[in-house]
């Protein structure tokens, strides 16, 4: 429960987006104790905000008027542009001093970019993208990887640990969404790995239970084939036991190694088999995986095998 009299002490947080990730983060702030100022592009998805007695704004603008800390959750580089330097956007009236929090994954350069107009205005702006998905946002045990001004970083972390239970700082602004980019890039790379040996095996006559449990107590052992397996039947609790329903979407896969592939092209980088990976996963959008866990490269690569 929270008692009334820290609840009179916290200062409002505005919060715009208010999407899969955004709706539950946002709940964790009010748990918290925090008045929370709330926008979304949909004006519905801010309903049920206005029911927990937020306030509700007309523009990421309002926003920046009634609060001088906004944490901001949206799909891609150019809604994140949008919000921030749009003609409604929070730089239209953002206090000097405000402290401005991205938790959307996007381009690092394109954080960078924004950092530099936020700062502009006298304020403060830092990129924080999540790892853990939806359930870990509902249960408030995200990982946040923070790129900004050190100096900054304990107010962040105050608002951060709300709603995750590890915040990490990773340097300036940009280096938070570097290394989500990587760690999604490996994953996705993993995940394939782990797909392509369970079918071989499975082929071969292994049971894949069997074979799953010899790969985790060998070297070829990863969050993908021991945590995550994609077989169904492997593991229950997964998405791979429930026909690929939840978890981390094959969209979202795709447009974090775009994002992976791009950085890789601005830095001269060779990311051979994230490239590969980013393919994969793009072919499978376009055969109708868009919605599905990205385990689901299991089934899409037994599917291709017997065209």
């Amino acid at each position: 429960l929270v008692c009334s009299r820290t609840m009179a002490s916290k200062t409002p947080v505005g919060f715009i987006g208010l999407g899969n990730m955004g709706n539950p983060m946002a709940k964790n702030l009010v748990k918290h104790g925090y008045p929370v100022i709330a926008y979304d592009v949909f004006p519905e998805a801010c309903k049920e905000f206005q029911d927990l007695g937020a306030q509700v704004t007309e523009s990421p603008a309002d926003v920046a008027e009634r609060a001088d800390r906004i944490i901001t959750m949206l799909p891609s580089s150019p809604n994140a542009k949008e919000v921030y330097t749009g003609a409604n956007g929070i730089l239209k009236k953002v206090k000097k001093g405000s402290l401005l929090i991205d938790s959307s994954t996007i381009d690092p350069a394109v954080s960078k970019e924004l950092a530099k107009a936020v700062e502009k205005m006298g304020a403060v702006f830092m990129d924080a993208p999540v790892s853990g998905g939806v359930g870990a946002a509902r249960a408030g045990n995200l990982t946040f990887m923070v790129g900004g001004v050190e100096q900054e970083f304990n107010a962040a972390k105050e608002l951060l640990t709300c709603m995750g239970s590890n915040v990490v700082y990773c340097g300036e602004v940009g280096t938070g969404q570097a290394a989500k980019i990587c760690n999604n890039m490996l994953l996705a790379i993993s995940m394939i790995g782990t797909a392509e040996a369970m079918n071989l095996g499975i082929r071969l006559g292994l049971d894949p239970k069997l074979l799953a449990k010899i790969l985790n107590m060998s070297s070829g052992r990863c969050w993908s084939s021991d945590t995550y397996n994609p077989v169904p039947g492997v593991m229950e609790g997964v998405p791979s036991a429930n026909n690929y329903q939840g978890g981390f979407g094959t969209t979202l896969m795709a447009k974090d190694l775009g994002l992976a592939q791009i950085s890789a092209t601005n830095t001269k980088t060779p990311v051979p088999l994230g490239s590969q990976a980013h393919q994969i996963y793009r072919m499978m959008c376009a055969k109708g995986y868009a919605l599905k866990d990205f385990s689901a490269v299991f089934q899409f690569l037994r599917e291709e095998e017997s065209l």
